[in-house]
Formats: structure tokens, sequence, C-alpha cells
């Protein structure tokens, strides 16, 4: 065996002992802010344990097509859908989206949600003051400040798995992860200042 050859061996071998890493690395799921973390929270729960709406399905789509997905999330889907932001969404990179669940636009009265939903602006305005405009994932919940593509702020508090935004609104399930967004299910819309 001539050097060269032996040289060209080593090189193949080792080349191939980087090939079985990489591979297994391209199979692991890939977080959107570089972390792999489990959801929180009792309503998570309620997400189904395997598919699109899971909470695995939905970090392999983007956050208005997982929402989509999330029978939890249907007022929202189509609120987002009424206001023209699904691509907005989509396209986004490393946002956080505090996603109010159907429960949550339940409270509001009948006539001020439809007075809502019938104005395009103000709809815009309200479901951007959801979405913040960087990734905030567990690590940040205890003591936040955080502007909104709306351009408020939205607050967070709290400790261990129970937070709040806003003092009003109580995150149900928390840092689900998706291609391009960390979701926080809450139980309260979030109204933005006037």
């Amino acid at each position: 065996m001539t050097t060269i050859h032996r040289y060209r061996s080593a090189a193949l071998a080792g080349a191939g002992a980087l090939l079985v890493p990489l591979s297994l690395a391209a199979l692991a799921p890939v977080a959107h802010a570089g972390q792999v973390t489990e959801p929180f929270g009792p309503a998570c729960a309620s997400l189904p344990t395997s598919g699109e709406g899971s909470a695995a399905g939905m970090a392999g789509d983007p956050v208005a097509a997982a929402a989509s997905n999330t029978p939890e999330l249907s007022t929202l889907v189509s609120a987002v859908q009424k206001a023209g932001l699904v691509d907005t969404l989509n396209n986004a990179d490393g946002i956080t989206v505090f996603a109010p669940t159907n429960d949550a636009f339940e409270k509001i009265p009948k006539a001020e949600l439809d007075k809502i939903l019938n104005d395009k602006e103000q709809l815009t305005d309200l479901l951007t003051y959801h979405v913040v405009e960087q990734d905030v994932t567990v690590e940040e919940l205890p003591k936040g400040t955080f502007t909104t593509l709306q351009g408020g702020q939205v607050t967070t508090s709290g400790s261990g798995e129970s937070f709040k935004v806003n003092d009003s609104a109580s995150i149900v399930c928390g840092d689900v992860a998706t291609e391009n967004a960390t979701v926080h299910l809450i139980d309260t819309v979030l109204m933005p200042k006037s």
C-alpha cells in the first residue's frame, strides 16, 4: 500500500465516522431557538399525542399552519385568516405568539367580539399585540417585558410552570415550538392599550 493510498483510506474512514453522527443529527428535532424544550402547563394534555396537532407535529410547521392543526386555537386561526396575517406569521422568524385559546375568546362578550372581528384594523391591532418579535422561552418568562409587532409591550411574570401575561392571562400550555416560533397558549385575550 502506498503512502498516498493510506492517507486516502484514513481520510475516508474518518469521513465515514463523521457521516453517522451527522445523519443522526439530521433526524433529531430542530428547535427554532436552538433548544428543544418540552411544553408545560395543564392544557398541554389536551394536545394530540401524535400527528399534526401534537407538540411534535407542530414543530415541523410554521406557526400559523401549526395553529390551524390545533383544535383549541380554531377561533384564533379564523381571526388571523380574516386579518390577512397568515403569511406574515408563517414567514416571520424567531417570534413568540401568545395564542389565546377558544375559551379565551369566549370570555369576550359576543357583541364586542363581533365588532372586533368585523373591523380589520382593530383586529390586526389586537392580533399583532399577541406576537413578540423575539423568541421568548420559559427562561425569560419569570420577569419579562417584550415589544410586540403591534408596537406595544407585554409583560410576563411567575415561576415554575405558573406564568401570567400582563397580570391577566395565564399560560395554560407554554413553550410549544413551531418551525419559526415559540407558542404559549393563554386563557385570556390580551387587549392592547388604546
